[in-house]
């Protein structure tokens, strides 16, 4: 299997980047995802020319536009960092990333809730580090997500699982463009799509059938469709939802026993006795034992590699 390629924090790779010398070494990022993945380091702050070791940094100023500057010296390195970032990201363009994975809290690469400091240094929970906020400017459409959102069971699969639609599509592109392809893509992940949500998915669905005559405004337009669906959460319910909706291509084909087992171990999901691994193993069961050939082609039954354990946490 192909690596896809994540950008990622470098100090979250075991890099000694941060202002202390050290690192943040995460060793599911490391160890677990880099038997599948290929990263690309980034540290925003060694990276545009600051030292190491070095004064901590905080953000300043408005929630929109604060400020970057050094926590007791009050040094303001603003536009070195957004100058820096601003080349970087256009560097980036060329790595094919899948996504990225930030350091949680870092006043230059945390995603959600970094502080912002009034200028009487009263902090509120508001802010975007410089850095993530120019990626993710700048790559509207990637997966990304923080180092300490992925100790939720829940939002480590719907990451690295938008991840992995994110490099099928990015296969997709690199092929010769066509509208049989971008249909049969569609039809591989659309029980995927709705398990994210039924309004986006019945969304994708209408576009697919109504598809613009340029093939090229076809493929951009999916993939903006497809990246604002993958930005909504999975729940219980919607899985369930989901689960059923599969049960349903069996429903001549199941002995009455089997069928049992299958609504009852949905059931035993649905209250949290059991974790979704468990309902789609039977159901893939059904898939091969029955030869059934459009479920056999459904991403969502085998969404990422089974070894990640993924869906024994969610």
């Amino acid at each position: 299997m192909e690596k896809l390629k994540i950008g990622v924090s470098a100090c979250l790779l075991g890099q000694n980047v941060r202002y202390n010398g050290g690192h943040q070494l995460n060793h599911f990022i490391r160890d677990i995802l880099g038997q599948y993945m290929e990263f690309v380091p980034v540290c925003p702050e060694v990276e545009c020319g600051l030292p190491i070791p070095r004064e901590t940094l905080r953000l300043v100023g408005s929630e929109e536009a604060p400020r970057l500057v050094t926590s007791r010296s009050g040094v303001d390195h603003t536009e070195q960092m957004q100058s820096w970032a601003a080349t970087r990201v256009k560097q980036l363009e060329q790595e094919g990333l899948c996504g990225f994975i930030f350091k949680k809290d870092s006043p230059s690469s945390g995603l959600y809730r970094v502080k912002v400091y009034s200028e009487q240094g009263m902090p509120r929970n508001v802010g975007t580090g410089m850095f993530a906020r120019a990626f993710t400017e700048h790559f509207p459409l990637l997966p990304v997500e923080e180092d300490g959102r992925l100790n939720d069971g829940r939002l480590r699969e719907n990451f690295i699982e938008s991840v992995f639609v994110c490099k099928h599509f990015r296969d997709l592109t690199a092929a010769p463009p066509s509208r049989g392809a971008l249909v049969d893509f569609h039809t591989r992940h659309k029980l995927l799509f709705l398990a994210r949500s039924q309004e986006h998915y019945r969304r994708m669905g209408r576009f697919i059938a109504n598809l613009p005559a340029s093939i090229d405004e076809a493929y951009s337009q999916y993939g903006t469709l497809m990246a604002d669906t993958l930005r909504v959460r999975t729940t219980a319910k919607k899985h369930c939802n989901v689960l059923l909706h599969v049960l349903g291509y069996f429903k001549k084909m199941l002995s009455a026993d089997e069928k049992q087992e299958a609504l009852e171990l949905i059931e035993a999901y649905r209250t949290a006795d059991v974790p979704l691994i468990v309902p789609i193993t039977l159901l893939n069961h059904f898939v091969r034992k029955y030869d059934q050939p459009y479920l056999r082609d459904q991403y969502y039954l085998r969404p990422h590699p089974l070894d990640l354990r993924l869906r024994s946490h969610c």
